[in-house]
Order: C-alpha cells, then sequence, then structure tokens
C-alpha cells in the first residue's frame, strides 16, 4: 500500500517575518521549502500540497481598495481564487524545475479548490479573522462611511481592521479529482488558503465573502482523500505545553485524550497552535492514522519518526508501519 500524505505549508515556508515579500522572496522561500520536501518527492508516496496565503491575500485586498476608484472591485472569494493561481503557480513551476533537474519522474498540478461552507454557520454571525489594511483612529470614521457593510474592529491600541467570518469547510469539491491525480502519481497542490469558499443557493453555487483556516480545509481534504498522514507545517519544530513560559515542555508525541485535554484546559490558543491541534483532533478522529505538527526544515525527519510532534489516537496501539520508500 503507498502511503498518502497532505503537507499543510505555513506561511513561514513562503513569507519570512520581517520581509516585505516580494515575488523574488517568496520563490526564493518556496525554492528552499521544496528543497527541504525532496526526499519525499523521491519516495513513492502520493503527496497533497496545501499552503497559506495571509500575506499574499492581504496584499491583493490592499490592491483592491487601492484600485477601487479606477476599476471594479473584486470580491474576497474572487481574491481568494486569485491569489491560488497565483501561489499554485509558482509552487508548480519551482517543483517542476527540482524535478526535470533531480530527474524525479513526477508531475506537479494546481487545483482551484472550492471548499463548501453553511451560510448558518455562527462565525457569520460573529465575524473574527482580520484581513486587509491596518486603519488609524484618524481613518477609521471615512472608511466605515464608504463602506458600511464591512465589519470593523480594533484588533491592537488605535489599529483597526476588517474583519470577516471563518466558517467550519464541509466539503472538498474538488476531492474526487484530487484523489484522481493522485493515483497518476502526480504531486497535487490544492486548497490554497484553505479554499475558496463558496456556498449552494438553491441550485447556483456562489462565492462567499470568508476565509477558510488552511488547516482546517487540510484536515478535510486528508480525511476526504483517505490520507494516512496529515503534515502540518509550521514554524516550530513541536508543539509545546506552557508555550514560551520558564516551564515549557516540548511534546514528541500526543494521543487524541491528551490532545483534547490540552486543547480544552488553554494550553494551544486560537489564535496559533489551536487550529492546528483541532485539525489534527478531528483527523485521527475521522479515521487518518497520524498527524504530524513540525517544522519545515523538520518534515523529512519528522516522517521518518525523528522529530515533530506525532498525533494518533491511541499510542497504546500497534505502531503505524508502511512500506519503505522508494527512491525515484
Amino acid at each position: 500500500m503507498t502511503e498518502k500524505v497532505v503537507i499543510a505549508l505555513g506561511g513561514n515556508a513562503i513569507t519570512r517575518p520581517g520581509e516585505p515579500g516580494t515575488i523574488p522572496q517568496q520563490f526564493e522561500h518556496t525554492t528552499e521549502t521544496l528543497e527541504l520536501l525532496k526526499p519525499l518527492f523521491r519516495s513513492d508516496r502520493k503527496i497533497v500540497i496545501t499552503h497559506g496565503n495571509g500575506p499574499q491575500i492581504g496584499n491583493i485586498l490592499i490592491r483592491v481598495e487601492e484600485g477601487e476608484r479606477r476599476v471594479p472591485p473584486l470580491p474576497l472569494d474572487t481574491c481568494v481564487s486569485d491569489c491560488q493561481g497565483g501561489m499554485g503557480y509558482m509552487i508548480q513551476r519551482l517543483a517542476t524545475e527540482m524535478f526535470r533537474r533531480e530527474k524525479i519522474r513526477r508531475e506537479v498540478v494546481t487545483v482551484i479548490t472550492q471548499v463548501l461552507v453553511d451560510r448558518n454557520d455562527p462565525d457569520f454571525q460573529h465575524p473574527t479573522k482580520p484581513i486587509g489594511s491596518f486603519y488609524s483612529v484618524e481613518e477609521i470614521e471615512h472608511i466605515r462611511a464608504e463602506k458600511p457593510h464591512w465589519i470593523i474592529r480594533e484588533v491592537q491600541k488605535g489599529k483597526f481592521r476588517r474583519v470577516v467570518p471563518s466558517p467550519s469547510p464541509i466539503d472538498i469539491l474538488e476531492k474526487d479529482s484530487i484523489a484522481a491525480m493522485l493515483d497518476s502519481g502526480a504531486v497535487v497542490i490544492a486548497c490554497g488558503g484553505g479554499g475558496i469558499p463558496v456556498a449552494w443557493e438553491g441550485d447556483r453555487l456562489l462565492g462567499v465573502e470568508a476565509v477558510i483556516d488552511k488547516d482546517r480545509a487540510s484536515s478535510l481534504l486528508a480525511t476526504q482523500i483517505r490520507a494516512h498522514r496529515l503534515i502540518i507545517v509550521t514554524s516550530v519544530e513541536k508543539a509545546a505545553l506552557n508555550y514560551e513560559k520558564p516551564d515549557q515542555q516540548w511534546l514528541d508525541k500526543l494521543d487524541l485524550r491528551s490532545a483534547r485535554r490540552h486543547l480544552k484546559a488553554g494550553e494551544f490558543p486560537p489564535g496559533s497552535m489551536g487550529p492546528k491541534i483541532e485539525s489534527a483532533i478531528s483527523f485521527i478522529e475521522q479515521g487518518g492514522e497520524e498527524c504530524i505538527i513540525t517544522s519545515t526544515e523538520r518534515v523529512a525527519d519528522a516522517i521518518e519518526g525523528n522529530a515533530g510532534t506525532h498525533v494518533i489516537a491511541d499510542w497504546g496501539a500497534p505502531p503505524l508501519v508502511f512500506p519503505a520508500a522508494q527512491a525515484d
């Protein structure tokens, strides 16, 4: 049985903190990330890559805001689709270069991925996800008058941003196509930025002004294509208890009971590790065999059991066994 893996890349894999995030910088960091994943590409594993888009979608929204006096504005779902295509092209092009250079016999494809959400999701009543520009106290009244349909909140003292819903993903509409491409041996790039949020209204499929958490969408995709492993890539090698406190404790492994208990106790905050642990729990509950949380630099080691936080249903069960990865 060939192992099927979903790798959810975090923001640091493409854009580094403190950098402006120019296109050359994004290409440079994506190249570095793909090099670190090369051992996986050389294996016979079936691989899906998902990715975040926080800085990129923010830049697109700023361009929309700055240009709307001269061209029609773009709705948020269209912005997400534009970002999926652009970032998918970047990852796809660089991976194709690597495969040619390294004589890895694979193709890479990007799927513009629509993710179904429920219009009755409670997050539509209480949106919390900040997007787009920061506004000062002096600017905010003008923005509110110009865009009365926006919900704007103070995110830092004296700094305001638009907030939008972040509903739970229900269904990855292109899941069957993604699975078929995996079976052909292709590396598939999907669910960029959490996917394009859409909802049915009768017989019409409509875009939704919202954003979907990338890790939750990746967990759902991994479940629906029956992946063996979900690898959530972040800026730290492992999850931790008492993070950044004197008694911090790195976690090598978690079973479901411990993961739920620590999450409920507030060990994994909503704005950082919380959604990753929730996504890991959901994946395992739905039949996934293992979720690994680790840094970009340690993915290849983590999948061999030598790094990362490994979440499985029960650490008293027999260990996972997969056939040895075959070199290309």
